[in-house]
């Protein structure tokens, strides 16, 4: 029985950490750009610093009305949101915040359990597109598809270099191999899952899919209210868990300079509240990227250098070996 309930409430944990950090990695986004680019929106709801700007979107959210295109096709249309979402969930209860178990399921191919769920989520957006019956969401719905083929190689290649220095595939027992000379070595491999997983996030400015200028929101042209409040969710929760998968597998997550074994959870969020900064940074900072040059990107950078990181790792095993 205790054993039942030590794993309850370890997956109540996740669960509570998937409804508030996604909406804080919101709020935070919100202020974050108000002050690097003068915005004073987002400063005004709730009087001191704009604190109820978070609220005054969900109440906006919830307002709308709910439509469903005559044309579409209404059960996937409706079911896009959850699919975008619902993944994300999966993937924080393998993640790893501490030592000694401090993990809601650890799993012996966690590696390969968090990359494969990360990739379903990304068919919400595929689903949207299709159901829409709106050319401008079918296009941003192809737009997707082909980000995900490009960036989903790089950043398996730079997560198996991980696992390959590890020597295993579970994501608590690649922290227990860590060591910290492993960050320079490692650190082409952790900006090439990095810069992939925000181009499957769609984030800028690997944005194409849900460029405004272009084909008006992509895949999420015709949703509204809180099935286009869901999509959005899930970016921000999508966010949390590549900043976290980033930490654990580049940057040793609950390892420290300190106080390693009590505070190693505080460890894990600081480097994840601070890789979450460097995506809003990256938003307000570069132009969008165009197709082209996101596919090229993709085929000519990443991977090359996805495969050079994976050379390296075996010539350093078969060296230290």
């Amino acid at each position: 029985m205790s054993d039942t309930l030590a794993i309850a409430l370890r997956l109540l944990a996740v669960f509570v950490v998937f409804l508030v950090f996604p909406l804080v990695i919101g709020q935070t986004e919100h202020k974050v750009m108000a002050h690097m680019q003068g915005r004073l929106g987002p400063m005004y709801a709730g009087g001191f610093h704009g604190w109820a700007q978070l609220v005054a979107d969900g109440v906006k959210f919830a307002q709308k009305e709910d439509i469903v295109p005559a044309g579409a096709d209404r059960r996937i249309f409706q079911l896009a949101p959850a699919v975008a979402l619902l993944p994300y969930l999966l993937v924080l209860v393998a993640i790893p915040i501490g030592p000694h178990n401090a993990v809601g399921q650890a799993l012996d191919a966690g590696i390969f359990f968090v990359l494969a769920v990360m990739g379903v989520g990304v068919l919400g957006s595929l689903m949207a597109g299709w159901a829409s019956a709106n050319k401008f969401s079918l296009l941003g719905g192809l737009r997707t598809a082909a980000q995900l083929l490009a960036y989903e190689l790089p950043m398996l290649l730079a997560a198996a270099s991980v696992a390959m220095a590890a020597g295993t595939l579970s994501l608590p027992g690649i922290l227990d191999a860590f060591h910290w000379w492993w960050v320079p070595w490692q650190i082409v491999g952790g900006v090439v899952f990095f810069t992939a997983g925000l181009a499957e996030l769609q984030r800028p400015p690997f944005d194409m899919p849900v460029a405004d200028s272009e084909i008006i929101f992509g895949a999420y042209t015709e949703y509204t209210g809180l099935r286009f409040a869901l999509f959005l969710l899930a970016e921000y929760a999508g966010i949390v868990v590549l900043c976290a998968l980033t930490s654990v597998l580049f940057l040793g997550g609950w390892h420290g300079p300190f106080g390693a074994d009590g505070l190693g959870w505080l460890w894990t969020l600081l480097k994840t509240v601070v890789l979450a900064f460097g995506v809003i940074w990256l938003r307000v900072t570069y132009p969008r990227l165009r197709e082209d040059q996101l596919q090229k990107l993709a085929w000519t950078v990443l991977i090359p250098l996805a495969l050079a990181q994976i050379a390296l790792t075996g010539i350093v095993k078969v060296v230290i070996s």
